[in-house]
């Protein structure tokens, strides 16, 4: 061990102006979590869930010029659908966004009888289109890569259930056209401890030398309920459905007192990352207690090291 991270302390440093986005960011919101940010020019943007005091699950655009301070828009995205059937927008939860062949692809858990997964494009944050639902109910935790491999879009998802999905392994599939997916490849499933339950992909993976990063959540079940916690997986680059490393130790855990009491208590969501080059700090955007956003910080150096040096051996 090289002492990159002390055996009694996570990876992920939190920011000390946790939360970055507190629950009554927008007039109407109870609660504002689990949402996807990414660099854009010299700004950021992002896309919000953002959970109104009706309680509808709605996303919302927002945007900021450092990527801390974020000005959400009071009202959810309004997408435009040129399929009659999907153009009604029914709920819309957990989004990502990734940066594809100069757009920006926002996969989402998408109501249509039942948790699927909902396609969008937009170039600028300011005018959205709804594309085609991607996979069938029951579907969450969509991620697309940020580029093709063997000339084809990979996504990875989790299959599910319609309620509070007491299970789920990530799985991989591939596309040619954004409307249909196939090539289907189980990638990884739970493990014991923090990831015992159920686990799902997080921000969009990193490409590196060594292979892609993924940040992924994972849950174990308590007497208390579910528990959520960050993990990391190193995938192969050409066959990204191959682990290469996976933690046994988590990278982050819920223990402030946001991350363990809000909506739902002791859980820290990991959604999005931007990676800085130049410093390679890589930043680390969470929702904590189903409730607020957060963000925790590392280098993707320390990150890889700490992949392969907290791996299991099989």
């Amino acid at each position: 061990m090289t002492g990159l991270s002390p055996a009694n302390e996570p990876l992920l440093k939190r920011y000390p102006g946790n939360p970055i986005i507190h629950r009554n960011a927008t007039p109407t919101s109870n609660s504002i979590m689990n949402s996807s940010v990414i660099e854009f020019g010299d700004e950021y943007r992002g896309v919000f869930r953002v959970d109104d005091q009706c309680r509808r699950m709605m996303l919302h655009a927002g945007r900021s010029k450092d990527g801390i301070n974020w000005d959400i828009a009071p009202e959810p995205i309004r997408w435009k659908c040129n399929v009659p059937e999907l153009a009604d927008f029914v709920y819309g939860y957990d989004p990502r966004i990734t940066h594809l062949d100069g757009k920006y692809y926002v996969t989402w858990c998408h109501g249509y009888h039942g948790p699927c997964i909902g396609l969008g494009v937009t170039e600028n944050f300011e005018s959205f289109e709804h594309l085609e639902i991607a996979l069938p109910p029951f579907n969450r935790n969509a991620v697309l890569f940020p580029r093709k491999i063997d000339g084809e879009y990979v996504m990875l998802h989790r299959p599910s259930d319609r309620g509070h999905t007491p299970f789920g392994d990530i799985f991989l599939c591939y596309s040619k056209d954004l409307i249909y997916w196939g090539r289907h490849r189980f990638v990884m499933g739970t493990r014991s401890g923090w990831q015992s339950t159920k686990i799902g992909a997080g921000p969009v993976p990193i490409e590196t030398p060594e292979g892609w990063v993924l940040i992924y959540h994972g849950v174990l079940t308590s007497c208390n309920g579910f528990v959520y916690c960050a993990g990391a997986a190193l995938l192969d680059l050409e066959q990204p459905w191959k682990v290469r490393y996976r933690t046994r130790r988590y990278i982050l855990a819920p223990a402030e007192l946001y991350e363990c009491v809000g909506d739902v208590p002791n859980v820290t969501f990991p959604v999005a990352a931007v990676h800085d080059e130049d410093t390679d700090e890589l930043r680390v955007y969470y929702g904590a207690a189903d409730t607020c956003v957060c963000m925790a910080t590392t280098t993707l150096s320390e990150l890889l090291q700490f992949i392969k040096e907290n791996s299991f051996e099989d």
